[in-house]
């Protein structure tokens, strides 16, 4: 008899619970209906400690009002982006829990509310970009990437706004999410010439092929745009590089070369990485073949030039600064690591100079560099006033011309250097 009893009690206290639940959930629409969000909320909130425990049925009007409040208070600009990432969890949360019980009252007007949802959450994303707030932006389209996770467009253009913002760890995170799933970006655009006009214009495929059948376009294409997916993996070593881990950066840039070995930028990224980790043979050999790919860039024969000059091959530095020279006339460092390279060679004259003694074959000896000494002044002035030409107010042209001219007895030049050197101190 007393087990009979507390059954029925219990059954009591959940019926009294149910009614309860149906009353806050009530409040809650009518309050909603009247534009009241705040007394929305509160019937809600009410409902927080026991909707767990309640009917499914209960659960998804629950859900369901829970996502049209906080839809509304975004809408009013109320806490926006907390507001609309709310709007989605209870929406989504009452899909599952209707998809479970195998009953969708409110999974279509759900449904088509997370569509407008994602298109505010774009446009206002877009805005945010136009006014260089970054995160925010990156943020709205992560959530509208969330509510409709086919559109993998939204995960990457939130990657995109992360790295504008340098929110460096949020970048890295999607960037990796869209290399797992295999993310391409690429589509197929369609084009069709309006006979009327002439113009080519890109149409909707269905509408273009319509158009072509009545005869007011004419010539279709179709054109496939670029994967997406070696940017992705090169912003990847992007960013382990601005973290400061070189060696994962590099493991990245191998794998984008994989997906795409003609794109010389991730050649230059990869050659610039081992110039971070000090493994300057690594360098030398990415640019050798940077040039085998872009012959004619003026700037990987410079770099080259550098590389080689620091271990020690100046005959063939020489070389390269020549080419760089050659295909760029006009870049000032390769004169003035040219002068440098040769006026290097002084050091060795010098120091056997001042090693010899005062017998005869030593003085003869000692003319015999001085002259060679005198010659590569003369071989390094060449490089020292085109950069003058190039720019005027070069202290360090000026100041080493001054010194050479001093050196070989040109006087008048001397004098014209050091009148230009104590204006430019001035």
């Amino acid at each position: 008899m007393k087990k009979k009893i507390f059954i029925f009690s219990a059954s009591l206290l959940i019926s009294s619970l149910s009614i309860a639940q149906k009353k806050e959930l009530r409040d809650a629409e009518k309050a909603l209906k009247n534009g009241s969000i705040t007394e929305a909320k509160s019937a809600l909130q009410s409902l927080d400690g026991s909707i767990s425990s309640a009917d499914d049925k209960y659960k998804a009007q629950y859900y369901f009002l829970e996502g049209k409040v906080n839809y509304e208070e975004a809408k009013k600009g109320g806490n926006t982006d907390a507001a609309y990432q709310k709007a989605v969890e209870a929406f989504k949360q009452l899909i599952a829990v209707e998809k479970e019980s195998g009953r969708e009252k409110y999974t279509g007007e759900a449904s088509q509310l997370i569509q407008t949802i994602s298109a505010d959450l774009v446009n206002a994303a877009v805005e945010d970009n136009k006014n260089k707030d970054y995160a925010v932006a990156a943020k709205k389209l992560y959530m509208a990437y969330q509510l409709d996770t086919n559109n993998q467009d939204y995960l990457y253009f939130a990657a995109s706004s992360a790295v504008n913002g340098e929110d460096f760890d949020t970048a890295l995170e999607y960037y990796k999410e869209l290399k797992d799933l295999g993310y391409t970006g690429e589509t197929t655009r369609y084009f069709a010439t309006n006979k009327e006009s002439g113009e080519r214009e890109e149409l909707p495929k269905d509408q273009r092929d319509l158009m072509v059948k009545a005869g007011t376009y004419k010539d279709p294409e179709e054109e496939k745009t670029e994967s997406r997916l070696p940017e992705i993996v090169k912003n990847i070593a992007y960013i382990y590089n601005q973290k400061g881990d070189s060696q994962k950066a590099i493991d990245a840039v191998k794998e984008a070369r994989k997906i795409d070995p003609e794109d010389l930028n991730l050649l230059m990224t990869e050659a610039n990485l081992y110039i971070k980790l000090d493994q300057k043979d690594k360098f030398k050999e990415i640019m050798e073949q940077a040039i085998q790919k872009d012959p004619n860039n003026p700037m990987l024969y410079y770099n080259l030039g550098v590389i080689t000059a620091e271990q020690g091959d100046k005959e063939q530095a020489k070389k390269y600064y020549e080419k760089a020279i050659e295909l760029d006339p006009k870049n000032e460092a390769s004169y003035m690591n040219m002068a440098s390279l040769v006026l290097g060679e002084e050091v060795a004259i010098v120091d056997e100079m001042n090693s010899l003694g005062t017998s005869q074959a030593d003085n003869k000896r000692y003319d015999v560099l001085k002259d060679k000494r005198e010659g590569l002044y003369k071989k390094a002035i060449p490089y020292l006033e085109k950069i003058l030409e190039l720019n005027p107010k070069s202290v360090e042209a000026t100041k080493t011309l001054m010194n050479i001219y001093g050196s070989i007895g040109e006087n008048a030049k001397y004098e014209e250097m050091k009148a230009k050197l104590g204006s430019m101190e001035q």
